[in-house]
């Protein structure tokens, strides 16, 4: 059952890419060969993107390339396993695999401390970028289109069911940084409701002021509040740092499982 459960969740495209020498290659603890890219900018901070589900690296590239320019940041994307070029097939526990190796880059290899470290996690990416700020510090989370848990999409309930995958409602409420939400009000895949009960289970005063696209739906946020989306995001971006670095968020550097 749980296998069925998630060759139906997991939708990897046909790879848009092939393997590219400028590519980074990383090895999870889950065995598996993963690709990444790394757009260098030299800047303040770096934002480490987890990616929607019927998406690769291929796919973002580009529109990486451009964000990274507007929003002033490195970006650093990494591939899910059984997407794209990399190896095995996807499942919850290595998509979480994957995201740990890529924060470990940074730090150990690039040497990007975790004080100037932006998870974003789009849609599913939603599930392995809170799932990481419960294990490490971070500076913060942006989530854009998140979901409460995987069931949950399709089923209205008040608490996770057996066999549920990234039950983020249950994790966000560890998270200690700032935690940012974009969320499309005619969203046809995630409802908005999930972002309000997640910004409503968010630890007391982390939570930023979430950004509602009027009429956006799952995967066209971008077009449909044009200027806005990346003007609130670079606020945001802006307030976080200009904020100091909380207790709590200074004692889970310390505390890291990382």
């Amino acid at each position: 059952m749980g296998s069925a459960i998630t060759k139906i969740v997991f939708q990897p495209p046909d790879a848009t890419y092939t393997k590219d020498p400028n590519l980074i290659w990383l090895h999870t603890s889950e065995h598996e060969v993963i690709p990444a890219f790394f757009i260098d900018k030299d800047a303040k901070f770096t934002v480490l993107f987890s990616h929607g589900n019927a998406e690769d690296l291929g796919m973002i590239i580009q529109y990486f390339r451009e964000v990274s320019h507007i929003l002033e940041v490195n970006i650093f994307a990494y591939e899910y396993t059984g997407y794209g070029m990399s190896t095995g097939e996807p499942h919850e526990q290595a998509i979480y695999a994957d995201i740990e190796a890529a924060f470990k880059y940074l730090r150990d290899i690039i040497g990007i401390p975790w004080t100037e470290v932006v998870l974003w996690g789009r849609s599913i990416g939603s599930g392995p970028s809170i799932n990481l700020a419960t294990k490490t510090a971070v500076r913060a989370l942006v989530l854009q289109s998140p979901m409460l848990s995987i069931f949950r999409v399709a089923v209205h309930s008040r608490i996770t069911l057996p066999g549920d995958m990234f039950p983020n409602v249950d994790r966000i409420g560890q998270v200690c940084c700032p935690v940012y939400i974009v969320h499309g009000t005619k969203d046809e895949i995630i409802p908005i409701s999930h972002t309000e009960d997640l910004v409503k289970n968010c630890r007391q005063g982390i939570a930023y002021p979430p950004f509602i696209v009027e009429n956006g739906g799952h995967n066209n946020l971008e077009i449909i509040a044009r200027h806005s989306f990346y003007d609130n995001f670079l606020k945001f971006l802006q307030w976080v740092e200009k904020q100091e670095i909380s207790e709590d968020l200074k004692q889970q550097a310390e505390e890291s499982q990382l």
